[in-house]
């Protein structure tokens, strides 16, 4: 059984919900598994994460989305959250008059805040004791927020390259974010356009037009990816569709 199945699944936009972003797609996770999933602008990378972590307003059409063998198509975020699934938000929340250690403890108490700020970039010693507020840089407060998911260490962490600040990332950042999740048994959904940063997975899939069009080693789909070039996605001249 895989930690994460989503099978078959159809999401629907608008009004009556007939503008289809996802169109029966399937994909798996497994434990401690960083799964890359690669697509271009507009093949409904963010919108499976939404549906995955169980964010307001996003439920499948049809199709299952289980964990740990568990049908969560209608349980709430918090309820996804305590099951062990985290996402690192797109505009992570700023605290007045808290420091980023305490920030850090607050979330996690007894953890060592220090060593999850040197495995995001940040040196411990220039940030342990500044506010977390308006003061820091969105890709500070990306940073920060990174560190508090691997803090958490969940079983599944969705990573949506811009929203959770590992575009602002060099490589090498990236390849220590991600052996720290593997180091605390974390799985991984790497959801990028990059395919160097795909190339950091243990799996990777292609998303085209709201479905899996390819899956496999990442430097196969990875390949398999720039031979298509599309900047945005586009179902009228899509031979995918």
């Amino acid at each position: 059984m895989s930690l994460l199945e989503v099978q078959d699944v159809v999401y629907g936009a608008g009004s009556e919900k007939r503008t289809h972003i996802l169109t029966g797609l399937s994909l798996t996770v497994e434990q401690g598994e960083v799964h890359a999933l690669l697509g271009t602008n507009g093949t409904g990378k963010s919108t499976l994460a939404y549906l995955i972590m169980g964010c307001e307003g996003y439920r499948p059409s049809s199709g299952e989305i289980r964990f740990n063998g568990l049908v969560m198509n209608d349980l709430p975020i918090h309820e996804r959250a305590r099951l062990g699934i985290t996402m690192a938000w797109q505009e992570p929340v700023r605290f007045e008059g808290i420091t980023v250690r305490d920030y850090l403890i607050m979330k996690h108490p007894g953890t060592d805040p220090a060593q999850y700020l040197a495995r995001v970039g940040l040196a411990p010693e220039l940030y342990i004791g500044r506010m977390v507020d308006k003061c820091l840089s969105g890709g500070e407060r990306k940073r920060i927020e990174l560190a508090s998911v691997l803090a958490l260490k969940p079983l599944l962490a969705i990573l949506d390259e811009p929203d959770s600040g590992i575009d602002m990332l060099s490589i090498h950042d990236v390849i220590n974010v991600i052996k720290a999740f593997r180091t605390g048994g974390t799985a991984v959904l790497l959801i990028t356009h990059r395919e160097e940063i795909a190339g950091i997975a243990d799996r990777a899939s292609q998303l085209c037009h709201g479905k899996i069009i390819c899956s496999g080693a990442p430097g196969t789909v990875a390949e398999h990816y720039k031979t298509q070039k599309c900047e945005l996605c586009n179902p009228v001249e899509c031979h995918y569709v």
